[in-house]
């Protein structure tokens, strides 16, 4: 059997009529990372034995109720595993073998018993676009692996188009989750901010950062929020509003559905294949009985600025506690303890990461801080205010997910301004900490993924799931599969 054949849904009817056991489901998805992964670099750590020990125990279990029993998963490298190393894709942390807590999210899927196959490759410490500037090796686009599947959950979005698992947890700080399901073509959903737990995910900016799941289909990503979603009194951020079943919502009828279309969104430096991509997922939404009008979010475009203020401030603080002391890898060539300090991050640290936190640093030094970290927080407010006056009048945003396709690897690593012009569609949504999704909406004429972003109002992920099911339904762009992990 191939993973690429079947939804959640439809293996859990598999599971409960005993048509296949988990052992089946694990051994295919080892097999599938056996064949791909070689190509692909989705994983950084593995951990198959364990995987079937579990897997054989579900099978032994006469209760097979949980939304995702038996489902292999991959988690992102910066959501804390248990006993299963940790690394947040950098050096830093590569004796992280042995962490002694599970993270929120991961605690609530294994009160459902999906089975975790392993830690996902990402951007060192969630910092990058592209995948590139993973401390092992950069992952590769499934679809052509000349190209980057996007970052900084580049390995979480390639591992589902790959087949390898049915499933994956990412996080999303400006479009770490959508920009990559995007670029692999999978559906990749950034949460309202404080839906889900952020206690256990390895901080970057943490006002900002959200975990959210990618999978191949809308029913499949809906079912897995319902499990990770909900407040945590572990994390002072988490919110205490009711998680609904967000699966209910997807009834295909978009009738009357208002949306709004930014201007801005459609403009110089979107390619012409991404803005005909969504026109014409616009007709599909006009054929289905919604409508839409042209909009304007004003102050999206200094959201690019705001945002790498702001999350490299945070991203400054947050690192500080990654000094040689406590744990991670300590330098050998230190002579006393200030020296330990400054060569343990300069060896430990890769090059994105240290820019950022000196542009965060600077950012909050005296002198400076009024000028550029505060004032990037009174523009912070004015995009989430643009927000909140369309999502007054209208249900839903949709607009692309990425200015372009994946690009090719290499192509711009040695400019970083480049690199971080590929968020800026996505950075206004975390700015705002309102909800959104990334579906597949078309092909490049190189056959690449191109995604269509979908923006809901805070904590209405269900009319977000019901606007991206029913233009998944009406299409086939979620039916395609890549030539290296399946035949299309």
């Amino acid at each position: 059997m191939s993973l690429f054949d079947y939804t959640i849904k439809e293996l859990e009817a598999k599971l409960h009529n005993q048509e296949i056991t988990v052992v089946d489901l694990v051994k295919e998805s080892y097999q599938q990372i056996k064949e791909v992964d070689g190509d692909v670099h989705a994983f950084l750590t593995l951990d198959e034995e364990k995987a079937l020990e579990k897997a054989k125990a579900l099978d032994k279990q006469e209760d097979k109720s949980g939304i995702l029993f038996g489902v292999p998963a991959g988690i992102k490298d910066n959501i804390v595993t248990k006993d299963l190393r940790t690394t947040c894709a950098s050096q830093l942390l590569d004796n992280f073998n042995d962490p002694l807590y599970d993270a929120t999210v991961v605690e609530k899927l294994n009160a459902e018993n999906p089975v975790a196959v392993g830690k996902l490759n990402m951007d060192e410490f969630a910092m990058g676009s592209s995948n590139e500037n993973s401390g092992y090796e950069p992952t590769r686009n499934p679809w052509n692996t000349d190209h980057v599947p996007g970052g900084s959950s580049g390995g979480s979005a390639a591992a589902v188009a790959a087949g390898e698992v049915l499933f994956s947890l990412g996080s999303d700080t400006g479009g770490s989750i959508r920009q990559p399901a995007a670029f692999c073509g999978v559906v990749g959903m950034k949460p309202t901010y404080g839906r889900v737990s952020r206690f256990g995910l390895v901080a970057f900016a943490s006002s900002l950062d959200q975990i959210g799941p990618l999978t191949r289909t809308v029913e499949d990503n809906a079912r897995v929020l319902e499990v990770i979603a909900g407040h945590d009194k572990m994390d002072s951020t988490s919110a205490d509003v009711e998680v609904p079943a967000y699966t209910e919502a997807l009834t295909g009828d978009v009738k009357d559905l208002k949306i709004a279309v930014p201007k801005e969104y459609l403009a110089e430096g979107v390619s012409g294949e991404v803005k005909n991509a969504v026109m014409e997922a616009l007709k599909v939404y006009e054929n289905l009985g919604a409508t839409w009008e042209e909009v304007s979010l004003p102050h999206s475009k200094y959201a690019l600025s705001t945002y790498y203020l702001l999350s490299s401030s945070e991203a400054s603080a947050n690192l500080a506690r990654f000094d040689g002391v406590r744990y991670g890898v300590r330098s050998e060539n230190a002579k006393n303890m200030l020296d330990m300090f400054v060569k343990s991050r300069s060896e430990g640290f890769g090059d994105e990461v240290k820019r950022r936190i000196m542009l965060g640093t600077f950012a909050l030094s005296s002198g400076y801080y009024d000028a550029y970290y505060k004032k990037a927080q009174k523009v912070r407010t004015l995009i989430k205010n643009d927000f909140d006056n369309i999502l007054e009048d209208y249900d839903v945003i949709v607009g692309p997910t990425t200015p372009t396709p994946a690009f090719k690897v290499g192509e711009n690593t040695s400019d970083p301004l480049t690199m971080y012009v590929n968020d800026i569609l996505t950075i206004p949504v975390n700015l705002a900490g309102v909800p959104g999704i990334s579906i597949p909406c078309g092909f490049s004429e190189e056959g690449l993924p191109i995604g269509l972003q979908v923006i809901g109002n805070y904590f209405d992920e269900s009319t977000v799931y019901r606007a991206a099911h029913a233009f998944e339904q009406a299409t086939e762009h979620h039916t395609k599969r890549p030539q290296l992990g399946g035949a299309k």
